[in-house]
């Protein structure tokens, strides 16, 4: 390969040049991405205007679903007009603004599933002193914290990508600026890059699942010494949909992400990044609905007063 410090474009490969699988990967995505944005945006505006769901709870629900839509939106469009048209080229500044916007979004989910830990662990550990702790005001700040983290990583990793020299040709494998096609590119030494990635991402994703997993010790404590099953099933049932959303969201991620270098193939690689880039957006509205019964009151309710 031939060493060059100026890029303009970046060609990315996709999935696939067959045409045919081009086209249902372009019917089979266009349906995910259109139920994605329906899904958490009806799940929005589902809690804005019933007063049963003006919660602390619901609050993060509803700004995870708001972040969902983000989330899905920096790769889904693209890659559905990637799909459809013969050149793959992206800008050299469209391709750092689709990664910074992916590490903010993706540093924020960490730290919204955190969030919404601690709240759960407010809840049932402290009913009393719920909404005291959980106030607006904290609650406001926890979500201006969550998307600060994002933006301190985005800064540090895309400042340091932006300092290196990349290596002609300048093909991405993969469907969107992801950061490790980015750095197999590299042509000048990225281990000052590969240290704020594992700095920021491994800081963010330690905490975050620190915070989780302390939170739900001490709520299995507390359920465990519940006297009734009922009362045992009915403080389970508010902490199974979170539980769901994490296991797949940092499963998917840290199969990505921590895996050594070079491990895995291409396919596999791309298939999982599918999962969490655009299903797991897909399925959050799902599974924090269909096993919530305040959710299925509310919806059932407007429905019911609806023409």
């Amino acid at each position: 390969m031939e060493n060059s410090s100026t890029v303009t474009d970046f060609i990315l490969l996709g999935m696939t040049d067959n045409p045919k699988l081009e086209v249902l990967l372009f019917g089979i995505f266009f349906m995910v991405y259109v139920v994605t944005v329906l899904g958490n945006l009806g799940l929005v505006v589902l809690i804005r205007v019933s007063p049963r769901l003006h919660t602390p709870m619901y609050f993060f629900l509803s700004n995870l679903s708001l972040l969902d839509v983000c989330f899905s939106s920096i790769t889904t469009p693209k890659t559905l007009a990637n799909l459809l048209s013969k050149l793959h080229d992206v800008s050299f500044l469209e391709c750092i603004t689709q990664m910074g916007l992916f590490i903010i979004f993706a540093s924020a989910e960490c730290n919204f599933l955190a969030s919404m830990a601690y709240d759960r662990y407010t809840a049932i550990c402290h009913p009393l002193l719920y909404h005291i702790t959980m106030s607006r005001v904290r609650c406001f700040l926890l979500v201006v914290g969550c998307y600060f983290g994002g933006l301190v990583n985005m800064v540090a990793v895309t400042t340091s990508i932006t300092q290196l020299s990349f290596c002609q040709p300048y093909v991405l494998s993969h469907f969107f600026c992801d950061i490790p096609p980015l750095l197999a590119l590299a042509c000048s030494d990225p281990w000052v890059t590969q240290l704020l990635i594992v700095g920021c991402g491994g800081f963010t994703l330690v905490t975050s699942i620190v915070v989780i997993l302390i939170s739900y010790m001490f709520i299995l404590m507390t359920i465990l010494g519940i006297p009734s099953v009922s009362g045992k099933q009915k403080a389970f049932s508010t902490c199974a949909s979170h539980l769901t959303a994490v296991g797949l969201y940092y499963g998917t991620t840290m199969y990505t992400y921590l895996q050594p270098s070079g491990h895995g193939s291409q396919a596999g690689n791309q298939t999982i990044s599918v999962f969490y880039t655009m299903v797991i957006p897909m399925l959050n509205p799902l599974i924090y609905s269909l096993r919530n019964q305040e959710v299925k009151f509310a919806l059932q309710k407007i429905l019911k007063h609806s023409p």
